[in-house]
C-alpha cells in the first residue's frame, strides 16, 4: 500500500500541469497535445474504493478521473482563487489516499469525498480567517462562482448573501446535485431542516435576483471628479 500511495501521490500535481499546458497552449494558439486514453474500469464508485483500499492503483486512477473535476468545481465555487481550488482539490484526493485502509462501504462513495472536502474547506477558512487577524490579509468574498457573464456576476453576488448553511445546501443541491439525505448526513442536518432551508434558500435568491440593481448616485461624484 506504502508504494501505491507514492504513486498516486506523485500523479496527483499532473491535474495541474496539465491545466497549466492546456492554458498556456490556448494563449499560444497552438493545441495541446492529446492525453493519452486510459480504458476506463468497469464498476460502481464505492467497488473502485473497496478495490483500491485492497491495493489496486487502477482503481484510484478511476475514481480520480470521475471525480477530479467535480471536486474541483466544488472549491472553486466556494474559492476566489482558482490555484486555491485546484491546491484543496488535490489535498482532499491525498486525504483520500490516507484514509483508503479504513474506508468502509456504508455510504455512496460520493457523500465520503465531499465530507472529507468539507472538513478541509473548512480548515481552510479557518486559516484564512486567522491569516487575516492576526497578519492583516484580506478575505477574499465567497462563493467564486466561475462566470465572467453580468447575469453570473449578479448570482453569485446573490448566492453570497445567503446565510452559510442556506448558500452550503443550495450549492450542494443544485451544483453537486446531492440528494436531500446526502445534504443531511453532510452537514448533520435533519432531513426536513435541510428540505425547509433549501426551499428557503431558492426563495431568498429569486428574491435577489428580481431586486432591481441600484444605480449610482448622480449626485456622487466618480472617481475621475473626486481627484484633486
Amino acid at each position: 500500500m506504502k508504494d501505491t500511495l507514492g504513486l498516486m501521490q506523485d500523479a496527483l500535481p499532473a491535474f495541474v500541469l496539465d491545466s497549466n499546458a492546456t492554458q498556456l497552449s490556448s494563449m499560444n494558439r497552438t493545441p495541446p497535445n492529446p492525453p493519452t486514453e486510459q480504458p476506463a474500469i468497469a464498476g460502481s464508485d464505492e467497488e473502485l474504493m473497496v478495490a483500491f483500499s485492497r491495493g489496486s492503483a487502477d482503481a484510484f486512477s478511476e475514481l480520480f478521473s470521475r471525480y477530479k473535476q467535480p471536486l474541483y468545481g466544488f472549491f472553486r465555487r466556494r474559492v476566489a482563487d482558482p490555484a486555491q481550488a485546484e491546491e484543496l482539490a488535490q489535498e482532499t484526493f491525498l486525504a483520500v489516499l490516507r484514509a483508503a485502509a479504513r474506508y468502509e462501504m456504508s455510504a455512496l462513495f460520493r457523500t465520503y469525498l465531499y465530507a472529507i472536502a468539507l472538513k478541509i474547506l473548512g480548515a481552510h477558512r479557518r486559516k484564512t480567517a486567522f491569516r487575516a487577524t492576526f497578519l492583516g490579509t484580506a478575505i477574499t468574498r465567497e462563493p467564486a462562482l466561475p462566470n465572467t457573464l453580468e447575469a453570473g456576476l449578479l448570482l453569485r453576488q446573490a448566492v453570497g448573501k445567503l446565510e452559510r448553511v442556506d448558500r452550503e445546501i443550495l450549492l450542494l443541491r443544485e451544483f453537486e446535485q446531492l440528494t436531500y439525505a446526502e445534504i443531511a448526513d453532510l452537514l448533520h442536518l435533519p432531513l426536513n431542516t435541510v428540505r425547509s432551508r433549501l426551499f428557503r434558500s431558492r426563495m431568498a435568491l429569486r428574491d435577489l435576483l428580481a431586486a432591481p440593481v441600484p444605480k449610482p448616485s448622480p449626485e456622487t461624484p466618480t472617481e475621475s471628479e473626486g481627484r484633486v
